[in-house]
């Protein structure tokens, strides 16, 4: 008889976002007279920018005739594209990092999850906490966390380093030492950073206990500090000890187009194995390419017109968090975030619980949000809110949350 992966059994409940969903959704049904305010989930509402969808017009029509028809893209992403982002992304930075040590994906949020692939299932990870739970739920199901303790809301294979007020919601260095450290600025879910001194700690450890970090720098465009790092690859070192995830769907929009790529430095190695060859492999022989007419989306998101399009969208976007951050505190809240991320991360009332919060936001604002105890246990008493949302539902929701 065929086996399945009990792994899957192991994992808590259903993922977070799928919950709220389902929350909201039995809300709705009960209340179809209530106009429910979405700041939960991280997706995108404005439309494509022009220099966009002009991209996606010209490939489509090119796609109508042979001599520029395109069927299967290059495993690792066009030339024209990987090229385009070393120079604006990377090379603009002062990082070195060339255009063949970039993999072109259909998101992040894949890529994330597909590079356990290429290690060991006995390497133990490091993750923040609160984290994004796709780091998590994926080294769950290869089997790479253990079991899941109910009473505690963690693995017991994973080495969870707490971001708290305390530490102003960026991780310490762990007492045990791991194989692969997940990192993620601007945050998600807290929407804390951390300065080029500080990533540049981490870099120097990683190189010195053998580990490698996995940076998710998917909201770099909202980065407005400037010590604040846009890649992990402006710190010495880093070529030999980092791999870092990128995404298309927060700074130009691309949440219903699907683009992202993932950066491995050809000197980034395991003994003499380099990981760039073992992830070349595995995206060559379980992923058909991103589509042409998204990579030439993609390619004009670098443009000048697009450039200064996008920048406008992530302005919108960071006018609502600056609408959500001063009117909760206005309404006494205890709030952060907000200044280089889209996201806004509160402390629950009373000492609510989390999922207690998002009850009694949804009853009484007909607000919905996020609750953190799903990204981690030191989540639990926070919430998180998105600012994702139209200007005008933005100032809607907080004028509710006021008046509770």
């Amino acid at each position: 008889m065929f086996k399945i992966n009990d792994n899957y059994l192991k994992l808590p409940g259903s993922y977070l976002f799928s919950t709220v969903a389902k929350k909201a959704a039995a809300f709705t049904a009960a209340n179809p007279d209530k106009k429910v305010i979405k700041l939960s989930i991280g997706d995108v509402t404005q439309p494509l920018a022009p220099a966009i969808i002009d991209a996606l017009h010209k490939s489509v029509d090119e796609m109508a005739h042979a001599e520029t028809f395109h069927g299967y893209a290059p495993d690792l992403g066009y030339e024209f594209l990987r090229s385009t982002i070393a120079e604006n992304d990377y090379k603009s930075r002062g990082c070195d990092i060339s255009a063949d040590e970039i993999f072109v994906s259909d998101g992040a949020k894949s890529d994330s999850g597909n590079i356990g692939d290429i290690f060991s299932v006995d390497n133990k990870i490091a993750v923040c906490d609160p984290v994004y739970p796709v780091y998590v739920d994926t080294n769950a199901m290869s089997g790479r966390t253990g079991d899941y303790l109910v009473d505690q809301q963690k693995w017991s294979n994973v080495i969870y380093m707490p971001c708290t007020e305390a530490t102003n919601f960026a991780p310490e260095i762990p007492k045990e030492t791991p194989d692969i450290i997940y990192l993620c600025f601007p945050n998600n879910p807290t929407g804390s950073t951390i300065t080029k001194s500080q990533l540049q700690e981490w870099v120097d450890y990683a190189n010195k206990v053998g580990a490698v970090i996995i940076y998710d720098a998917a909201y770099e465009a909202y980065i407005s500090e400037d010590d604040v790092p846009h890649s992990i690859y402006e710190c010495e070192g880093a070529r030999t000890c980092a791999i870092e995830l990128r995404s298309f769907s927060k700074n130009a929009g691309f949440t219903g187009l699907r683009l992202g790529f993932t950066v491995i430095p050809r000197d980034l190695k395991s003994g003499e194995t380099t990981l760039h060859s073992l992830w070349a492999r595995r995206h060559g022989t379980k992923f058909n390419g991103a589509p042409y007419i998204v990579q030439r989306a993609g390619e004009a998101v670098y443009s000048e017109a697009g450039k200064n399009q996008t920048k406008e969208q992530i302005a919108y976007y960071m006018k609502n968090a600056k609408v959500i951050k001063e009117g909760l505190k206005e309404a006494g809240y205890s709030v952060s975030g907000g200044v280089n991320a889209p996201y806004i991360w509160l402390k629950t009332p009373d000492n609510m619980s989390s999922w207690d919060f998002f009850d009694y936001l949804l009853e009484k604002a007909n607000v919905l949000g996020t609750p953190g105890s799903g990204f981690g246990p030191s989540g639990e008493g926070y919430f998180r809110l998105t600012a994702f949302g139209s200007y005008e539902n933005t100032v809607e929701a907080i004028e509710r949350i006021k008046r509770m």
